[in-house]
């Protein structure tokens, strides 16, 4: 207690953000800023300008290169991660050893080792991990997802995704070269994914077709015995673009709500990165979950080409 015998204000954990790019300004650091059990410790970036940017705009310190790498870590309690999946590994793995818990993005990694290998840092250090899929976080469509499987008796599923960043002349800030050289399948492959797997259970069997423009169609088989289909695509005509999911079964035909803002859903992830930490119970959407999604899409790029 203070000296006017006011309760003292809980610790609040300091998150260490990885990465300046768009999804760093628009989500990761406001989402940290206005969390109130969180603190930004500070911007680590590739770039030192662009690190000094992001970070001024917080008034937190900036960092760069392995040094300034090591120097955040040791200040944070936790890393969030907002980076290429193939940068994004290493740097968990890193953090991990640090004893920072992690929120990562989707996808964990782009090869089943790497993404094992975060895995098991998390697992060895004992860290609480964190996979953001915008859809398992939003508190819209989390509750629904909840509730689907809970009611159980889904016959089959649908998810579409389709978006306009890779058609001539987009200028889109999310077009980054690691979308355009590994395609829909691992941008927005896990979010589909993320929605399918806790309602239908866990993929057992997978087949993928290719599409125009880099379009990939999944079918899936799943443990509960329900079958889904996903299409999967980032050079959709601009008017063909959006979001459709549903379920199929006993109770007819179920679709989410709409998920509103990502910073709301990043919140969340946040929340729930917290809640394992304080407890020591993985949350079903951990670096492990990322892990499987990685193989599951690996399975399904083999059969891609």
């Amino acid at each position: 207690m203070s000296a006017d015998n006011s309760p003292t204000p809980p610790a609040r954990t300091r998150v260490a953000l990885l990465g300046t790019g768009p999804w760093a300004r628009s989500t990761h650091a406001p989402a940290i800023a206005a969390h109130p059990g969180a603190e930004l410790a500070g911007v680590w970036g590739r770039r030192a300008e662009a690190a000094a940017e992001l970070a001024g705009e917080y008034d937190v310190p900036a960092y760069s290169g392995e040094d300034g790498l090591g120097e955040l870590l040791a200040e944070a309690d936790a890393v969030a991660i907002a980076l290429p999946p193939d940068v994004q590994a290493p740097l968990a793995v890193r953090a991990a050893g640090a004893g920072c818990h992690l929120l990562l993005d989707k996808p964990v990694a782009t090869t089943p080792a790497a993404a094992r290998e975060v895995a098991a840092a998390a697992g060895v250090a004992r860290v609480a991990s964190v996979v953001f899929c915008t859809l398992r976080f939003a508190p819209p469509t989390a509750a629904w997802i909840t509730e689907q499987a809970g009611r159980g008796g889904w016959f089959t599923a649908r998810a579409q995704w389709l978006a306009p960043l890779f058609v001539p002349g987009s200028t889109h800030e999310y077009a980054s070269p690691w979308r355009k050289e590994k395609g829909a399948l691992w941008d927005v492959g896990p979010h589909a994914l993320s929605v399918l797997i806790p309602v239908l259970g866990d993929v057992t069997a997978v087949t993928a077709a290719p599409g125009p423009n880099g379009t990939a169609h999944l079918v899936l088989r799943h443990a509960s015995g329900a079958s889904s289909t996903a299409t999967l695509g980032l050079g959709a005509p601009p008017a063909a673009g959006g979001v459709e999911i549903a379920l199929y079964g006993e109770h007819g035909t179920a679709e989410p709500p709409r998920w509103g803002e990502s910073v709301t859903a990043y919140g969340a992830a946040l929340d729930a990165l917290l809640e394992a930490a304080r407890t020591g119970r993985p949350h079903p959407c951990d670096a492990a979950f990322g892990a499987r999604l990685t193989e599951i899409l690996t399975e399904a790029q083999a059969q891609l080409g």
